[in-house]
């Protein structure tokens, strides 16, 4: 089965806003910067994956992808459900039979976990929709869609819920799936905390986040005690 994923990426400038209350403005964008990467990298690794496709405005991002064989398109800047939309069309006429919609957030992410995924998937009888919750349970970390135009995406506070409930409406089956890999994405300083602990026990992966996080520490450190002293 054809399989694309769909990757939507902000401008550098404007993601992850939140994260400024925890870390300095230029740590942020380095930040969001190394987790695209890695996670671009994850996905390539990944052999039943056929084609990439990062919906995007944010030039560092699209060349990023471009060297590793993604297909850009360009970002409507309406919001992410609109931007998973432009990408699922643009797998879709490239013969796409399903797609994987995954944020860029998601630096940790394990390509075994998702073979296994798209595997149990395709041996499913009906393997129409299949969602990855947050590790809160409540926002939508991976759409995986059985045509592509199974389900119109619409993600957000709740989306998981909403997910279910268009399945349920469109007459397909729908089945949740919890790879750890894809539950944490990072919006909050907690968020941040979370994945440095799980970095912490996988020296193997995501290589540029863990980079940036310890360039973080290491300014956080020297700024404490220098303002301590």
């Amino acid at each position: 089965m054809r399989t694309a994923v769909v990757l939507p990426v902000k401008r550098f400038g404007h993601a992850k806003q939140r994260l400024s209350v925890s870390i300095p403005d230029s740590a942020r964008q380095a930040l969001v910067r190394a987790m695209v990467t890695d996670v671009l990298d994850a996905v390539a690794a990944v052999t039943a994956i056929d084609l990439t496709v990062v919906v995007t405005r944010e030039p560092i991002a699209a060349a990023a992808a471009t060297d590793r064989g993604a297909l850009i398109v360009q970002d409507s800047d309406q919001g992410q459900s609109a931007a998973v939309e432009l990408g699922i069309a643009a797998a879709a006429s490239q013969g796409a039979e399903r797609v994987l919609c995954i944020p860029g957030d998601c630096p940790a992410l394990d390509p075994a976990e998702i073979a296994t995924l798209l595997s149990d998937a395709e041996q499913s009888p009906r393997p129409d929709v299949v969602i990855i919750p947050d590790r809160h349970g409540t926002g939508t970390n991976g759409l995986l869609l059985s045509p592509p135009d199974a389900i119109a995406p619409s993600f957000g506070p709740g989306s998981c819920a909403r997910h279910m409930t268009l399945t349920q409406k469109a007459g397909l089956s729908c089945r949740i799936a919890s790879p750890s890999s894809l539950l944490l994405d990072v919006d909050t300083g907690a968020d941040l905390a979370a994945l440095r602990a799980r970095l912490e026990s996988r020296p193997e992966q995501a290589a540029r986040t863990r980079a940036v996080l310890a360039t973080i520490i290491e300014t956080q450190a020297w700024e404490a005690s220098h303002s301590a002293a």
